[in-house]
Protein backbone atom coordinates (compact mmCIF):
# COMPACT_ATOMS: atom_id res chain seq x y z
CA UNK A 1 0.00 0.00 0.00
CA UNK A 2 1.34 3.44 -0.93
CA UNK A 3 2.03 5.77 1.96
CA UNK A 4 -0.66 8.39 2.43
CA UNK A 5 0.14 12.03 3.08
CA UNK A 6 -1.78 13.77 5.83
CA UNK A 7 -1.95 17.31 7.14
CA UNK A 8 -2.87 17.80 10.80
CA UNK A 9 -4.46 21.18 11.38
CA UNK A 10 -4.35 22.06 15.06
CA UNK A 11 -6.32 24.45 17.21
CA UNK A 12 -3.82 26.52 19.25
CA UNK A 13 -3.73 26.22 23.02
CA UNK A 14 -5.90 28.81 24.73
CA UNK A 15 -4.01 31.22 26.96
CA UNK A 16 -5.14 31.26 30.56
CA UNK A 17 -6.43 34.65 31.71
CA UNK A 18 -3.92 36.81 33.56
CA UNK A 19 -6.38 39.46 34.73
CA UNK A 20 -6.76 38.74 38.42
CA UNK A 21 -8.79 41.87 39.18
CA UNK A 22 -10.78 41.51 42.37
CA UNK A 23 -13.76 42.89 40.45
CA UNK A 24 -13.67 39.95 38.04
CA UNK A 25 -15.42 37.05 39.73
CA UNK A 26 -14.59 34.45 37.11
CA UNK A 27 -10.86 35.07 37.19
CA UNK A 28 -10.87 34.83 40.98
CA UNK A 29 -12.91 31.63 41.02
CA UNK A 30 -10.52 28.67 41.41
CA UNK A 31 -13.08 26.36 39.80
CA UNK A 32 -13.05 28.45 36.62
CA UNK A 33 -9.26 28.47 36.46
CA UNK A 34 -9.15 24.72 37.09
CA UNK A 35 -11.73 24.20 34.32
CA UNK A 36 -9.79 26.35 31.84
CA UNK A 37 -6.50 24.66 32.68
CA UNK A 38 -8.12 21.25 32.26
CA UNK A 39 -9.42 22.24 28.82
CA UNK A 40 -5.87 23.11 27.74
CA UNK A 41 -4.58 19.81 29.11
CA UNK A 42 -7.29 17.70 27.46
CA UNK A 43 -6.68 19.40 24.09
CA UNK A 44 -2.90 18.90 24.39
CA UNK A 45 -3.34 15.25 25.29
CA UNK A 46 -5.67 14.74 22.33
CA UNK A 47 -3.05 16.15 19.93
CA UNK A 48 -0.35 13.93 21.41
CA UNK A 49 -2.62 10.89 21.29
CA UNK A 50 -3.57 11.38 17.63
CA UNK A 51 0.05 11.90 16.65
CA UNK A 52 1.09 8.74 18.52
CA UNK A 53 -1.54 6.76 16.61
CA UNK A 54 -0.38 8.14 13.26
CA UNK A 55 3.23 7.18 14.01
CA UNK A 56 2.10 3.55 13.91
CA UNK A 57 0.40 3.88 10.52
CA UNK A 58 1.69 3.76 6.98
CA UNK A 59 1.37 7.55 6.58
CA UNK A 60 3.49 10.66 6.35
CA UNK A 61 2.09 13.65 8.18
CA UNK A 62 2.83 17.24 9.07
CA UNK A 63 1.24 19.25 11.88
CA UNK A 64 0.36 22.94 11.41
CA UNK A 65 -1.39 25.34 13.77
CA UNK A 66 -4.41 26.84 12.09
CA UNK A 67 -3.21 30.44 12.51
CA UNK A 68 -0.19 29.58 10.35
CA UNK A 69 -2.34 28.44 7.42
CA UNK A 70 -2.28 31.02 4.64
CA UNK A 71 -2.09 29.10 1.35
CA UNK A 72 -4.39 26.54 -0.28
CA UNK A 73 -3.78 23.00 0.95
CA UNK A 74 -2.45 20.79 -1.81
CA UNK A 75 -0.50 17.56 -2.19
CA UNK A 76 -2.11 15.65 0.69
CA UNK A 77 -4.59 12.79 0.79
CA UNK A 78 -6.40 13.80 3.97
CA UNK A 79 -6.67 16.77 6.30
CA UNK A 80 -7.20 15.90 9.97
CA UNK A 81 -8.36 18.81 12.11
CA UNK A 82 -7.82 18.55 15.87
CA UNK A 83 -9.89 21.01 17.83
CA UNK A 84 -13.58 21.55 17.12
CA UNK A 85 -15.91 22.87 14.46
CA UNK A 86 -13.94 26.13 14.23
CA UNK A 87 -10.79 24.28 13.19
CA UNK A 88 -12.71 22.24 10.62
CA UNK A 89 -14.24 25.47 9.30
CA UNK A 90 -10.75 26.92 8.95
CA UNK A 91 -9.63 23.89 6.96
CA UNK A 92 -12.65 24.16 4.66
CA UNK A 93 -11.47 27.60 3.53
CA UNK A 94 -8.22 26.16 2.18
CA UNK A 95 -9.28 22.92 0.47
CA UNK A 96 -11.06 22.23 -2.80
CA UNK A 97 -13.39 19.29 -3.33
CA UNK A 98 -10.57 16.80 -3.97
CA UNK A 99 -9.15 16.54 -0.43
CA UNK A 100 -11.36 15.03 2.31
CA UNK A 101 -11.38 16.34 5.86
CA UNK A 102 -11.72 14.45 9.14
CA UNK A 103 -12.57 16.44 12.24
CA UNK A 104 -11.40 15.33 15.68
CA UNK A 105 -13.22 16.91 18.61
CA UNK A 106 -10.32 17.25 21.05
CA UNK A 107 -12.32 18.56 24.00
CA UNK A 108 -15.93 17.32 24.02
CA UNK A 109 -18.42 18.78 26.47
CA UNK A 110 -18.82 16.68 29.63
CA UNK A 111 -22.45 16.51 30.75
CA UNK A 112 -21.62 15.88 34.42
CA UNK A 113 -19.28 18.88 34.46
CA UNK A 114 -21.91 21.16 32.91
CA UNK A 115 -24.43 20.04 35.53
CA UNK A 116 -21.97 20.42 38.41
CA UNK A 117 -21.04 24.01 37.53
CA UNK A 118 -24.41 25.12 36.10
CA UNK A 119 -25.11 27.61 38.88
CA UNK A 120 -21.64 29.16 38.71
CA UNK A 121 -20.63 29.36 35.03
CA UNK A 122 -21.16 27.76 31.62
CA UNK A 123 -18.89 24.71 31.53
CA UNK A 124 -19.68 23.72 27.94
CA UNK A 125 -16.66 22.65 25.94
CA UNK A 126 -16.45 21.89 22.21
CA UNK A 127 -19.63 20.99 20.31
CA UNK A 128 -17.84 19.27 17.44
CA UNK A 129 -21.04 18.93 15.40
CA UNK A 130 -19.16 18.07 12.20
CA UNK A 131 -16.38 16.09 13.90
CA UNK A 132 -16.63 12.33 13.37
CA UNK A 133 -13.81 11.45 15.76
CA UNK A 134 -12.66 11.85 19.35
CA UNK A 135 -9.70 10.19 21.02
CA UNK A 136 -11.99 7.26 21.80
CA UNK A 137 -12.57 6.26 18.18
CA UNK A 138 -9.78 8.06 16.31
CA UNK A 139 -7.70 4.96 15.55
CA UNK A 140 -10.69 2.99 14.30
CA UNK A 141 -11.81 5.79 12.00
CA UNK A 142 -8.28 6.37 10.65
CA UNK A 143 -7.98 2.64 9.93
CA UNK A 144 -11.36 2.67 8.17
CA UNK A 145 -10.26 5.63 6.03
CA UNK A 146 -6.87 4.17 5.17
CA UNK A 147 -8.46 0.82 4.27
CA UNK A 148 -11.18 2.59 2.21
CA UNK A 149 -13.94 1.09 4.34
CA UNK A 150 -15.65 4.46 4.65
CA UNK A 151 -16.22 7.26 2.20
CA UNK A 152 -16.54 10.99 2.86
CA UNK A 153 -19.85 12.78 2.44
CA UNK A 154 -20.16 15.79 0.16
CA UNK A 155 -21.41 18.76 2.14
CA UNK A 156 -22.75 21.83 0.37
CA UNK A 157 -20.93 25.18 0.48
CA UNK A 158 -22.14 28.64 -0.48
CA UNK A 159 -20.86 30.92 -3.22
CA UNK A 160 -20.76 34.66 -2.48
CA UNK A 161 -20.37 37.27 -5.23
CA UNK A 162 -20.17 41.03 -4.82
CA UNK A 163 -20.97 43.04 -7.96
CA UNK A 164 -20.37 39.86 -10.01
CA UNK A 165 -16.95 39.26 -8.42
CA UNK A 166 -16.48 35.95 -6.62
CA UNK A 167 -15.50 36.44 -2.98
CA UNK A 168 -13.20 34.04 -1.18
CA UNK A 169 -13.62 31.64 0.49
CA UNK A 170 -16.76 29.61 -0.06
CA UNK A 171 -18.90 29.54 3.08
CA UNK A 172 -19.36 26.21 4.82
CA UNK A 173 -21.67 27.49 7.58
CA UNK A 174 -23.28 30.83 6.86
CA UNK A 175 -23.10 34.40 5.64
CA UNK A 176 -24.27 37.43 7.60
CA UNK A 177 -24.81 40.78 5.88
CA UNK A 178 -25.31 43.71 8.25
CA UNK A 179 -24.41 47.28 9.11
CA UNK A 180 -21.09 47.53 11.02
CA UNK A 181 -22.95 49.02 13.98
CA UNK A 182 -25.42 46.48 15.43
CA UNK A 183 -27.66 49.31 16.67
CA UNK A 184 -28.03 50.78 13.16
CA UNK A 185 -30.84 49.67 10.86
CA UNK A 186 -29.75 47.70 7.79
CA UNK A 187 -31.65 48.55 4.58
CA UNK A 188 -31.65 46.11 1.70
CA UNK A 189 -33.89 44.34 -0.82
CA UNK A 190 -33.74 40.72 -1.94
CA UNK A 191 -35.37 38.20 -4.24
CA UNK A 192 -34.63 34.72 -5.52
CA UNK A 193 -33.80 34.17 -9.19
CA UNK A 194 -33.43 31.26 -11.58
CA UNK A 195 -31.64 31.66 -14.90
CA UNK A 196 -32.03 35.45 -14.71
CA UNK A 197 -35.78 35.10 -14.12
CA UNK A 198 -37.24 36.19 -10.77
CA UNK A 199 -38.70 33.36 -8.67
CA UNK A 200 -40.06 35.66 -5.98
CA UNK A 201 -41.22 39.23 -5.60
CA UNK A 202 -38.74 41.86 -4.45
CA UNK A 203 -38.75 42.12 -0.67
CA UNK A 204 -37.70 45.44 0.90
CA UNK A 205 -36.25 45.18 4.38
CA UNK A 206 -35.34 47.31 7.33
CA UNK A 207 -33.80 45.08 9.97
CA UNK A 208 -30.59 44.23 11.82
CA UNK A 209 -29.29 42.24 8.86
CA UNK A 210 -29.69 39.10 6.78
CA UNK A 211 -28.33 35.64 7.60
CA UNK A 212 -28.11 32.83 5.02
CA UNK A 213 -26.90 29.36 5.95
CA UNK A 214 -26.02 26.06 4.35
CA UNK A 215 -27.33 22.79 5.75
CA UNK A 216 -24.16 22.44 7.82
CA UNK A 217 -24.70 25.88 9.32
CA UNK A 218 -28.43 25.50 9.94
CA UNK A 219 -27.88 24.08 13.43
CA UNK A 220 -25.67 26.98 14.52
CA UNK A 221 -26.60 30.69 14.51
CA UNK A 222 -29.48 30.06 12.09
CA UNK A 223 -31.20 27.75 14.55
CA UNK A 224 -30.61 30.20 17.41
CA UNK A 225 -32.17 32.99 15.32
CA UNK A 226 -35.41 31.05 14.80
CA UNK A 227 -34.54 28.93 11.78
CA UNK A 228 -34.70 25.14 11.54
CA UNK A 229 -32.17 22.36 11.25
CA UNK A 230 -31.79 20.98 7.73
CA UNK A 231 -30.65 17.50 6.64
CA UNK A 232 -26.86 17.68 6.55
CA UNK A 233 -26.64 16.66 2.88
CA UNK A 234 -29.28 19.12 1.67
CA UNK A 235 -28.21 21.46 -1.12
CA UNK A 236 -30.75 24.11 -0.10
CA UNK A 237 -29.82 27.41 1.53
CA UNK A 238 -31.92 28.86 4.33
CA UNK A 239 -32.31 32.58 4.95
CA UNK A 240 -33.73 34.65 7.77
CA UNK A 241 -34.05 38.42 8.12
CA UNK A 242 -32.88 39.39 11.60
CA UNK A 243 -35.31 41.46 13.66
CA UNK A 244 -37.36 42.78 10.73
CA UNK A 245 -39.24 46.04 11.03
CA UNK A 246 -42.38 45.03 9.14
CA UNK A 247 -46.12 44.36 9.53
CA UNK A 248 -47.05 40.91 10.82
CA UNK A 249 -48.32 39.50 7.51
CA UNK A 250 -45.10 40.60 5.82
CA UNK A 251 -42.99 38.55 8.21
CA UNK A 252 -43.77 35.34 6.30
CA UNK A 253 -41.39 36.60 3.60
CA UNK A 254 -38.55 37.07 6.08
CA UNK A 255 -37.64 33.39 6.38
CA UNK A 256 -37.35 30.91 3.57
CA UNK A 257 -35.38 28.55 1.34
CA UNK A 258 -33.21 29.08 -1.73
CA UNK A 259 -33.24 25.93 -3.89
CA UNK A 260 -30.05 24.59 -5.53
CA UNK A 261 -31.12 25.84 -8.98
CA UNK A 262 -31.80 29.34 -7.62
CA UNK A 263 -29.70 32.21 -6.31
CA UNK A 264 -30.45 34.97 -3.85
CA UNK A 265 -30.03 38.47 -5.23
CA UNK A 266 -29.51 41.20 -2.60
CA UNK A 267 -29.27 44.97 -3.15
CA UNK A 268 -27.65 46.91 -0.29
CA UNK A 269 -29.03 50.38 0.50
CA UNK A 270 -26.95 51.61 3.44
CA UNK A 271 -23.90 53.84 3.17
CA UNK A 272 -21.80 51.00 4.54
CA UNK A 273 -22.13 47.35 5.42
CA UNK A 274 -20.20 44.14 6.00
CA UNK A 275 -20.38 40.59 4.68
CA UNK A 276 -19.26 38.08 7.31
CA UNK A 277 -18.32 34.65 5.95
CA UNK A 278 -18.36 31.83 8.51
CA UNK A 279 -18.02 34.12 11.50
CA UNK A 280 -16.18 37.33 12.24
CA UNK A 281 -12.70 36.59 10.85
CA UNK A 282 -13.54 36.79 7.12
CA UNK A 283 -15.15 40.13 6.33
CA UNK A 284 -15.84 42.08 3.12
CA UNK A 285 -17.13 45.66 2.93
CA UNK A 286 -20.20 46.71 0.96
CA UNK A 287 -21.65 50.12 0.20
CA UNK A 288 -24.84 51.67 -1.11
CA UNK A 289 -25.98 50.15 -4.40
CA UNK A 290 -23.83 47.03 -4.23
CA UNK A 291 -25.35 43.75 -5.44
CA UNK A 292 -24.62 40.52 -3.56
CA UNK A 293 -25.51 37.08 -4.92
CA UNK A 294 -25.61 33.92 -2.81
CA UNK A 295 -26.07 30.39 -4.11
CA UNK A 296 -25.13 26.77 -3.45
CA UNK A 297 -23.36 26.70 -6.81
CA UNK A 298 -20.01 26.04 -5.15
CA UNK A 299 -17.57 23.13 -4.80
CA UNK A 300 -18.75 20.73 -2.11
CA UNK A 301 -16.58 19.82 0.86
CA UNK A 302 -15.66 16.17 1.28
CA UNK A 303 -15.87 15.46 4.99
CA UNK A 304 -16.12 12.32 7.11
CA UNK A 305 -19.24 13.01 9.16
CA UNK A 306 -20.47 11.52 12.43
CA UNK A 307 -22.60 8.47 11.69
CA UNK A 308 -25.70 9.89 13.39
CA UNK A 309 -25.79 12.75 10.89
CA UNK A 310 -25.98 10.52 7.83
CA UNK A 311 -27.83 7.46 9.16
Amino acid sequence: MARRRLLLLLKPFDVLPTNQSENNFHFRNPKVLKYLDNRRLVHKEAINFCQSILRKKLVDWEAVYRFNLSQPIRGVDLVVTIGGDGTLLQASHFVDNSIPVLGVNSDPTQAKEVEEYSEEFDASRSTGFLCAATVKNFEQIIDDILESRVRPSEVSRMSVTLNSKQLSPYALNDVLIAHPCPATVSRFSFRTKKEEQSCSSLVHCRSSGLRVSTAAGSTAAMLSAGGFAMPILSKDLQYIVREPIAPGAYNSLMHGIVKPEELMDIAWYCKEGLIYIDGSHLVHSVQHGDIIELSSNAPTLKVFLPSHLIS
